[in-house]
């Protein structure tokens, strides 16, 4: 059973390193900023006995990911981690600005190397945790929750997916592209056609849709049909063939390229931005499936989706069933600071920094690998 099973079963608390699968040259300092190392062979030398309180907060409203992380990260290379004293909010827990999320206590030499990494694994998982949920959110502006896939495969370094999936997870997505996506949450990816099918059958849209489901009968019919620049006319086609079978359409057009829907109802012109994606072409998509009786088929948006681009189409009324949202959920928006804010029991940070006790926090008990 995967650990994310049993956590959400209730059998264990928090993800582990058994799902994270860490780096082991993180021990070694690899990947800690030099001052990191420096100091900690300082403290080790010069001062020794020491007790030390690092807290983590952030500066924005956001939903918090990655303390799972963080904490597996602790208890894997911390020295001694079974003496910390780790206490914690939950990944998924809403979060205000300066709210302190994670608390560490012990000898600074034990992981105070760990801080920079710490950092980083809070600020990227909540930035996308929380752009996800923004997008989710917007997409059930009109009352409805549209789904929204999180196809961020082409827009970030493929080692990042499990815990960019994972944080997308947290948000609300429940739709991914990759298997890597899916991986620390436990599913599958799923996804239909590129546009690269279509080309090999030269723009065939009829023709690719058939091989595929040949290929793949389980999965719902769900054709891609802006490869001619002609979304309409390529859905009616699949339409057409496939009747009840077809479940949805998908449209990626190009913000470069105006439909020939509209190059051939020039009237419709001059009111509004023709490029790409836009809300009167899906408004005209809509009209014309419903008009040959495929109301149920169903449209889904892609190319360049935001959470203000979302919520404009929802209040609009725009008839999209589903959002395809990549590189803006991507966006690294929020940066998690450490100070050491008590020094052996007593108040002691940098100026304009102080411990911030929050009583949300609960304490993190020691796990040990078996």
């Amino acid at each position: 059973m995967k650990e994310i099973d049993q956590k959400l079963a209730g059998k264990i608390e928090r993800l582990t390193n058994k799902t994270f699968k860490f780096d082991e040259r993180i021990k070694e300092g690899w990947f800690s900023a030099v001052y990191f190392l420096k100091t900690k062979e300082i403290v080790e030398e010069k001062i020794g006995s020491n007790h030390v309180t690092m807290q983590f907060f952030q500066k924005s409203n956001a939903v918090l990911c990655g303390t799972d992380e963080a904490i597996a990260l602790l208890h894997t290379f911390a020295d001694n981690p079974e003496t910390l004293e780790i206490h914690s909010l939950k990944d998924g827990d809403k979060i205000r600005p300066y709210e302190s999320v994670l608390t560490i206590s012990g000898a600074y030499q034990q992981f105070g190397f760990l801080e920079g990494i710490i950092d980083g694994i809070l600020g990227r998982r909540t930035s996308v945790a929380t752009n996800v949920y923004n997008v989710v959110k917007a997409a059930r502006t009109s009352g409805e929750q549209k789904p929204v896939i999180f196809m961020g495969d082409r827009d970030d370094h493929y080692t990042q997916q499990a815990g960019d999936g994972y944080s997308a997870f947290i948000g609300g997505s429940t739709a991914q592209a990759t298997h890597a996506m899916n991986e620390w949450w436990g599913k599958e990816g799923m996804g239909t056609m590129p546009h690269a099918l279509i080309q090999m059958f030269r723009g065939d849209i009829v023709a690719a849709t058939k091989a595929y489901h040949e290929m793949y009968p389980e999965d719902d019919i769900a054709a891609l049909v802006d490869y001619n620049n002609d979304v309409i006319t390529d859905s009616l086609k699949v339409a057409r063939e496939f009747g009840k079978e077809l479940k949805s359409v998908r449209l990626d057009t190009s913000g470069n390229l105006v439909d020939k829907y509209f190059l051939r109802n020039h009237h419709l012109m001059g009111t509004f931005d023709p490029r790409g994606v836009n809300p009167e072409l899906i408004f005209a998509l809509r009209k014309a499936l419903n008009d040959e009786g495929y109301s149920h088929v169903k449209i889904m948006a892609s190319g360049g989706f935001t959470e203000d681009r979302i919520t404009y189409y929802e209040k609009m009324g725009v008839p999209v069933d589903m959002y395809g949202v990549g590189r803006s959920l991507l966006r690294i928006n929020i940066g998690f600071t450490g100070d050491d804010v008590l020094l052996n029991g007593t108040h002691s940070a940098k100026e304009g920094r102080r411990y911030r006790p929050n009583p949300r926090l609960k304490e993190v008990e020691y796990f040990a690998e078996s």
